[in-house]
């Protein structure tokens, strides 16, 4: 019977089973890798392998679960079936010989000593929820292993043994100037059988496979099978660029699409769990979404680039106002910002606590600004602490049921998931300096006793959207939350590219094109004077009933 895999990371990596040829996504977990090397490879890697086989190890796990209470008994095989005594005993070893019990749970992976007093690294749905760790090496060896941490975010957990004498270890290498087409070796020790060696080369760097918040795989051709996760890929120098992690399989075996955490994230994450046992993560406090080709437009960008910052998280680090919803940042601490997911690795991998330079966009305008970076695990206690319920969610979502604390990804349509439940930006930087007091109502807004000026009576039709003002009355009608201002959506033409970019009623234009808009004569202002510039859409800012913020681009052709 092979032994299970971790449920939480299959589903992590389950979004990727849409396209036929990979219909099937498995966990290198547990069986022999048995790839055959390329036909046009390096001579022999027989002199460089035998010097790292040692640091290799089998880890092996066990896990008392409880059986689940009124889950029926077990399944049957039809009597008179010729493999009927055979199937009721495996079930009944499964199940403890009697329902409602207790019964161990096995997991075979692999792992590789960094250290030779003994501590070694692997992934962690290798030993996720483990009792008891067992570390076999290579000469027969047992040792039991203590967990020193472990970080789900990357999948990543550090061991540590009492070994009598030193053991071999391999150090990590340099992941960042391998190239595709580089050769690599792969060693694994699934079942404590002794190494097992594969080749092969890069196939692709940077690869998102919606594992976790900071994805960013090495792809390789080099067999990896169940029983390979944890274990090291080496450049030929003999340094590990990579942790074997996930395979895409349709049968669980290699058919050369394998995935490994760079050594370039890993070193600084492994460094992180050996000093403290946790991560450590620099926090930019932001909610960030892509930049569209049109919304891109709509600011003047030359092309789709950096992240579009959708809202700040109150009493985090850049809640002075340093950085504003509506920024679109290009560079960090001289990194730039090619896509929206590059932002929250290289904030996470910043130290906490470091003042680095960020170069936002800003009123068409390129401008450097200074940000101290908090700490990404206090970023749960600020928003805990945020009187408006705003929260602070993930990067990159690791499964549709999960999310992890750090500057949130965000979109047009908005992304809900039980960890992130809308963040109310509901800070002066958010919504324009002009949205408090009567001084800054503006013609036509109404006045604290409701009072309506002659406009709002007749809504402007702008872009297919009937817009008013945002009066008492309107706010109990679409049930708006005192903390927003802005113009409000009262109808949507069908067909419309408003409505196409998921406008409804009830949303509020908050801002366009980076101005706080105080009335419907002001929204369509600002649209014509767009139209004038040569702008092909017009961002706007926009307001749910209850205060979350995104950003769209509406087409005004």
């Amino acid at each position: 019977m092979a032994p299970t895999t971790r449920p939480t990371f299959r589903r992590s990596l389950a979004l990727l089973a849409g396209a036929a040829l990979l219909a099937n996504i498995g966990l290198a977990g547990t069986a022999a890798a048995q790839g055959v090397p390329p036909t046009n490879g390096p001579a022999s890697v027989a002199d460089l392998a035998e010097g790292l086989l040692d640091a290799v190890v089998n880890i092996s796990t066990s896990q008392n679960v409880k059986d689940d209470e009124g889950a029926g008994p077990a399944p049957r095989a039809p009597d008179g079936s010729p493999f009927q005594e055979f199937f009721n005993d495996f079930f009944n070893k499964q199940q403890g010989g009697k329902g409602g019990g207790n019964h161990n749970v096995s997991s075979l992976g692999s792992g590789f000593v960094i250290d030779p007093a003994g501590y070694i690294v692997t992934n962690n749905h290798v030993i996720e929820g483990a009792d008891d760790i067992e570390v076999n090496f290579a000469n027969g060896s047992k040792l039991k292993a203590k967990l020193i941490g472990t970080d789900t975010k990357t999948d990543l957990s550090v061991l540590k043994v009492e070994p009598k004498t030193p053991l071999k270890a391999v150090k990590f290498g340099d992941s960042s100037g391998m190239r595709i087409g580089d050769w690599v070796m792969a060693i694994g020790n699934p079942f404590g059988f002794g190494g097992s060696v594969t080749v092969g080369i890069i196939s692709g760097r940077g690869r998102n496979i919606n594992a976790g918040p900071y994805d960013n795989f090495i792809q390789t051709d080099a067999a990896i099978n169940k029983g390979n996760s944890g274990g090291p890929l080496f450049n030929m120098k003999g340094e590990v660029i990579g942790i074997n992690t996930a395979i895409i399989s349709p049968s669980g075996g290699s058919i050369g699409i394998g995935f490994s955490v760079p050594s370039e994230l890993a070193s600084g994450v492994v460094a992180q769990l050996r000093e403290y046992g946790e991560t450590r993560r620099g926090w930019l406090g932001v909610r960030i979404q892509p930049v569209t080709d049109d919304v891109a437009d709509s600011l003047g960008l030359d092309a789709a680039k950096g992240a579009l910052v959708a809202g700040v998280i109150k009493g985090g680090p850049v809640d002075n106002g340093s950085i504003k919803a509506g920024d679109v940042i290009l560079k960090f601490d001289g990194k730039a910002v090619n896509e929206m997911r590059d932002l929250p690795r290289v904030v996470a991998e910043s130290p906490v606590g470091k003042e680095v330079d960020v170069v936002v966009l800003r009123d068409g305008k390129e401008q450097t600004v200074k940000v101290t970076l908090g700490r990404l695990e206090d970023s749960d206690q600020a928003a805990a602490n945020s009187d408006d319920g705003s929260q602070n969610g993930g990067v990159i979502n690791p499964d549709p049921g999960e999310n992890d604390d750090m500057d949130e990804p965000d979109s047009d349509q908005a992304q809900p998931s039980p960890d992130n439940k809308g963040t109310e930006n509901k800070t002066p930087e958010n919504k324009g300096p002009e949205n408090k007091g009567p001084e800054n109502k503006g013609q036509g807004q109404s006045d604290q006793q409701g009072q309506v000026a002659p406009d709002a009576a007749t809504p402007k039709n702008v872009l297919g959207l009937s817009l008013s003002l945002l009066n008492p009355d309107i706010r109990k009608t679409f049930n708006i939350a005192e903390s927003v201002d802005g113009v409000v959506v009262t109808e949507v033409t069908p067909g419309s590219a408003a409505a196409e970019k998921g406008l409804k009623p009830g949303d509020v234009i908050v801002e366009v094109a980076q101005e706080f808009m105080k009335s419907p004569d002001a929204v369509a202002a600002r649209v014509q004077s767009l139209k004038q510039e040569g702008r092909r859409n017009a961002q706007m800012m926009i307001a749910a009933a209850n205060g979350d913020l995104r950003f769209i681009a509406v087409p005004m052709e």
